[in-house]
């Protein structure tokens, strides 16, 4: 399932190509402010244009999942599919098909609703399979703490490797999603959303049998 959840975000990817990226975002992308006015008043928001052609398309819950497979450029989906390459499998181990497919969404709508709780607000469209991932990578650090993930290390013009213990390289990356900068798009309370709910999940969708210790990894640093 984790090679069908990429070849599932790299085939919507081409769709956004093949039907204009934007306009592809602001049909299926989660936009808080909109889901929410449309929730609570039980009508539909328009607006501009674009704005009415986002309302044709999917029912306004469904853009919790839609959201998870969208992505906004080329580096947004390399990045996200290459954690998930290098963390999922490991977890559908543990848990098998079923149980990891589920454990994926769930932790994908947990970050969707943190980011709608934590800006309500928001006319932003947020796409991307990120908070899921997150999840992934919160169930992978209590699973595998341990583990050596071989990092790509660039100095000035020097290119090394080392080897940072899943714990060490997942707490910092999820400590660095509180020191993000509000104007860089990025939605990083989805991000702390999904982790969370992969710390709180994983336990429950994977299987007690330890297996054989997790191979070392490699990513870019």
């Amino acid at each position: 399932m984790t090679v069908a959840l990429i070849v599932a975000n790299v085939g919507v990817w081409f769709y956004e190509l093949w039907h204009h990226v934007q306009l592809s975002v602001l049909d299926y992308g989660l936009i808080p402010a909109w889901l929410l006015q449309h929730r609570s008043s039980g009508l539909l928001p328009l607006g501009t244009g674009a704005i009415v052609r986002l309302t044709q398309e999917v029912p306004w819950p469904m853009t919790i999942f839609t959201s998870m497979f969208m992505h906004g450029g080329w580096l947004h989906l390399i990045g996200n599919m290459l954690f998930l390459w290098i963390f999922g499998d490991n977890l559908e181990d543990r848990m098998g098909k079923v149980r990891f497919t589920l454990f994926y969404l769930l932790c994908g709508v947990a970050a969707a609703i943190t980011q709608i709780v934590g800006m309500p607000g928001s006319t932003a469209p947020m796409v991307g399979a990120s908070g899921a991932i997150a999840g992934v990578l919160g169930g992978y650090i209590l699973l595998y703490p341990h583990a050596r993930v071989k990092c790509l290390w660039f100095l000035f013009v020097f290119i090394t490797t080392i080897r940072i213990p899943a714990y060490i390289l997942l707490g910092l990356w999820f400590v660095s999603q509180f020191f993000t900068p509000s104007e860089s798009g990025v939605a990083w309370m989805a991000h702390v959303g999904g982790f969370l709910a992969g710390l709180a999940l994983v336990r429950v969708f994977a299987s007690p049998e330890p297996p054989p210790e997790s191979p070392a990894r490699i990513v870019w640093s």
